[in-house]
This record gives structure tokens, sequence and C-alpha cells, in this order.
């Protein structure tokens, strides 16, 4: 059986083949990233420790009303690592947590519980995105097969569950009668296009429309705005993680990215306090930090080390973070944005 060449594999031996030149790739560290600080190391590590003891023996982080969701953000921090459900650190917490998700699929293609699971839109979602990330990298033929079987269904359902507008909301189309809002569109976007990354068939038109709907929700300011059933004014959050959807998408050169750029950079990029995240600092920097990083080094370099101080500086001393929902969402987000510049994962690369 002749050896498959993984993106990880890839990448060692990048740093093989360039070492000696100045162009050397070193372990977690992608082409042309400026150098990172060994204390957002120390905290990478301690919180990525205290994630592996958190999780369940079955593979979730209990006592949550998101727990599709939590566990498919967890496992994707620990795939950030570098680890994969086969080597590393962390290959045993994330086999914990695919066998988890994959035990959630439903006969209807969703992944999750929708009476356990609040807002299930959300964990069907990231669970695409972190078994897209898996698909990529399993060499067990068995696996393979049932990880494609249910990111196919899961493509499928979302299909399905999309609003008439083009959208999603926090339950399928027919479950809340064609509701749809833009953070929960922008979940299913990013998880549909790591599907397609990862191989499986997603209808163009699907995306087509998902991305006319962020067109519709998007006001003069050039802000997007909570739903298109209910304008209102512009969303930075939603603004920032629509943009990161659109360069999954494809869509970098569409009419209406530069004022959304524009709108964000207003609005976001000085980190400050006064930031309209409506309570969710850390899901709209979760999305504004994958925007910047693709803007180039020269854009990220500055505001990644203003963030990376930050997110460090607000860390428990159990390698933990608190925010507006449970700790492990806040450290899973947090987790991710540390790591992007690593560039493991395929759709947070540039």
């Amino acid at each position: 059986m002749a050896h498959r060449i993984t993106r990880r594999n890839a990448l060692r031996l990048l740093g093989v083949l360039s070492a000696g030149t100045a162009a050397t790739v070193t372990a977690g560290r992608s082409w042309g990233a400026p150098a990172r600080n060994p204390r957002w190391e120390k905290s990478i590590t301690q919180a990525l420790q205290w994630v592996a003891r958190s999780q369940s023996s079955l593979g979730h982080w209990g006592g949550n009303t998101y727990p599709t969701a939590m566990a498919a953000l967890a496992g994707t921090a620990l795939l950030c690592s570098g680890s994969t459900t086969t080597q590393g650190p962390f290959a045993r917490h994330i086999r914990r947590s695919v066998d988890y998700l994959l035990s959630k699929a439903r006969g209807n293609g969703l992944i999750g519980d929708p009476t356990l699971d609040n807002r299930y839109t959300y964990g069907h979602g990231f669970s695409m995105l972190f078994l897209s990330q898996v698909l990529g990298e399993e060499e067990d033929a068995e696996r393979r097969d049932e990880l494609i079987r249910t990111l196919t269904s899961a493509v499928e359902f979302s299909g399905q569950a999309q609003t008439r507008a083009g959208g999603w909301g926090y339950v399928s189309a027919k479950d809340g009668n064609n509701f749809d809002e833009g953070s929960t569109t922008i979940t299913q976007v990013q998880g549909l296009r790591g599907c397609r990354n990862a191989g499986i068939p997603v209808p163009a038109e699907v995306i087509e429309r998902a991305k006319q709907y962020i067109y519709f929700c998007k006001n003069p300011d050039g802000g997007i705005s909570y739903s298109s059933t209910n304008r209102g004014s512009s969303r930075p959050a939603i603004t920032a993680a629509a943009l990161a959807a659109l360069y999954n998408a494809g869509a970098y050169d569409s009419e209406h990215v530069p004022s959304m750029l524009e709108y964000c950079k207003k609005n976001l990029y000085r980190l400050g306090d006064s930031v309209r995240s409506f309570g969710h600092w850390h899901y709209t920097y979760l999305y504004y930090a994958q925007v910047v990083y693709r803007q180039g080094a020269e854009e990220w370099a500055p505001f990644r080390d203003r963030l990376y101080d930050r997110i460090v500086s607000e860390q428990k001393s159990d390698g933990s973070w608190e925010g507006n929902i449970e700790p492990i969402y806040v450290t899973a987000c947090n987790l991710i944005m540390l790591q992007l510049d690593k560039a493991y994962l395929p759709i947070y690369q540039r």
C-alpha cells in the first residue's frame, strides 16, 4: 500500500527540504510567519492540557447545553496543535471526540440531538468542520468510509435546512418556520467548505444562495445585520464571521468585501474594550483573526501580538479561560486563535 502524504507530513517534509535556507519551515510555523512569543506557547500547552483533562471518557465535555458544538470546537482546538487521531499527545482525545460526534449522527443527516443540543445547527456546523479536517488525516479505511458517509449525509441535511432566503437559523428551516440569522449561517458555510475541501460533494447552489444571503443582509456602512427578516444595525461579530465565510467560499473578489473589511477594521482591529461584540467577544475574534490572518504578515503580525497578549493575560491558573459561555467554549476559541498561524488545518490556511 502506497504511503499517503498528509498535510502534517507535508509540512514536516518542507521543513527538512528547506533546512539551511532563509525559508526554513520550523515545526508548527508557516511560511513567512513572524516569530512566536514563548509565553504564548506556554499558555497554549497549559490550555491544551486543561482541555484534555476536562474531556469525559465518552468524548464530550459535560455540563452544558451545547454538547455537540462543544465537542466539535474542543476537538478542533486539539487538532490545531498538530495532533491527529493517530499521532501526537492528544490523539486519544481527538479519537474520543470523533467517536462521540459520530455517535450523534442521525438518520436524517443531523449531527446532534435536538432534545439535548440547544440551537442544534451550531453543533451540526462545527461538527462538519471538525470531522472534515479529521477526514484528511484518517488512514483507517473503515473509519474513512464512516466519516465520508456521515459527512455526505450532513451536507444533505444542511442543504435541506437552508431557509428560503439562503441562510440558516438556530434549527432547520422546517423546524424554525424559515427563520435565519447570521451567526448560524456562517457556521454552516464554513462547515460545508471544510467538507468540500475534504472531497465531500457540496451543491454549488447551496453556497451561492448563502453568499447572496450575506450580501442581502449588508448595510450601507459595510456591516452585516442580524437577520434577513430583522435587519437592524450592523453587527461587528457577524460581519467578521461573514467575511471569513466568504473567504472560505472563494469570494475574495466580491464587490462587497472591501466595505466589509473596512467596517471590521474600524470596529475591531484595535481590540478596544468598546468593541460592540454584544457579549460575544471570543466568537467575534475567532472569526476576525481568520480575516486578518488572510490579509498577510504585514497586517497580521501587529494585530496578532496584541490579540495573543490580551488572551494570555486573561488565562486562569488551571489553563482555562472564562467568559460569557462556559469555560470549554472560551478556551477552545482562544486555542484556535492562538494556534491559527501554525497552519495545521486547511480550513484556516491562507
